[in-house]
């Protein structure tokens, strides 16, 4: 089977090329596919390599840039890049490194830029090209920008491409921010025990009932909202029934040996009950199953509950992250 080199843009890949002097591999981050060339960044520098030449290849993990477990291995940039991996908006662009990226205003992650990586120009032109890029489609532009430790590989990148943006005269997006939290596969999957009465079923795709429970920002979810729901790789979603209802649901998400845990929901009046640590515990086995090393959440500012559950589950912070806008919130 051929590789679809055009869906893997953004993605750490290995091609194999054939050239008179025999074959060599060229690994490192795509950024461009067309006809007639790959260009794969490599710790040397970009590298363009001729399509006719490439024989094989395909996606491969971000390289840790540190000895660590798999849940603390990755550099704050890759992690977002994986994340980024899981929730796929349905238009997107790369600007060297930093990927653009809208859905329709659904969710603030799949309709901002994420400056991570280098983007291949001056750091005030990049701006303005983000800028110019969400102002053409009619929507108010907004930046995702990490906030590393010190110590991180990347944190120079990462702090002047925010110091970027500010300088420019944009602004953090009040309470909008989240921490990124992490965890191993091995520790989510402790079992929990659900309720007498109530059972845990995981679904191949989003049902009706699925869809009513699981709302964004207390609103029904859209028509792109279901296409980002399924925009993983490999998505499962799991839900908890009292009989015929649908009280509780989750999504888990499979990309780049990561797996992730989105859109947790628990009606109401069944809070309190481990109806939440039941998901997740059941989507680590999930992700358990398939392989992967290790686990993330995200949490918005704010949501103690959500970090009492994933702190329970054994879930620890990475790193965390804010918007900025051009406007005045």
């Amino acid at each position: 089977m051929s590789t679809d080199w055009n869906a893997l843009v953004g993605t750490r890949v290995v091609a194999r090329v054939r050239s008179p002097n025999g074959l060599y591999d060229v690994l490192g981050d795509l950024i461009g596919a067309d006809d007639d060339l790959l260009r794969i960044v490599t710790k040397r520098g970009e590298r363009q390599v001729p399509r006719a030449n490439v024989i094989a290849g395909g996606p491969v993990p971000p390289a840790p840039s540190r000895a660590a477990p798999p849940h603390r291995a990755l550099s704050v940039g890759d992690l977002e890049v994986v994340m980024a991996d899981h929730w796929r908006a349905p238009e997107t662009d790369w600007l060297g490194g930093w990927l653009l990226r809208a859905a329709g205003g659904f969710t603030r992650r799949a309709n901002s830029a994420l400056a991570v990586g280098e983007p291949g120009m001056p750091l005030d032109v990049a701006v303005l090209e983000v800028t110019d890029w969400y102002s053409d489609r009619g929507m108010t532009p907004l930046a995702a920008t990490p906030h590393p430790t010190i110590d991180e590989e990347d944190a120079g990148q990462l702090l002047a491409a925010a110091e970027a943006f500010r300088a420019a005269g944009w602004q953090e997006v009040p309470g909008a921010g989240a921490t990124v939290l992490t965890a191993p596969t091995g520790e989510v999957r402790a079992p929990r025990d659900l309720p007498a009465g109530l059972t845990l079923d995981l679904l191949e795709a989003p049902d009706a009932a699925w869809l009513a429970r699981y709302h964004y920002r207390g609103e029904a979810v859209p028509p792109v909202g279901r296409e980002l729901l399924a925009s993983a790789p490999e998505q499962v979603f799991a839900a908890v029934r009292d009989g015929g209802t649908t009280v509780a649901v989750a999504r888990g998400s499979l990309a780049r040996r990561w797996a992730g845990v989105t859109a947790v929901e628990v009606d109401p009046a069944y809070r309190r009950r481990g109806l939440g640590a039941a998901l997740v515990a059941r989507l680590g086995e999930w992700a358990w199953q398939h392989r992967a090393a290790a686990v993330y959440v995200q949490v918005g500012e704010g949501n103690e509950a959500g970090f009492a559950l994933y702190g329970a589950a054994g879930f620890e912070t990475h790193h965390t992250y804010a918007y900025l806008t051009p406007t005045s919130p």
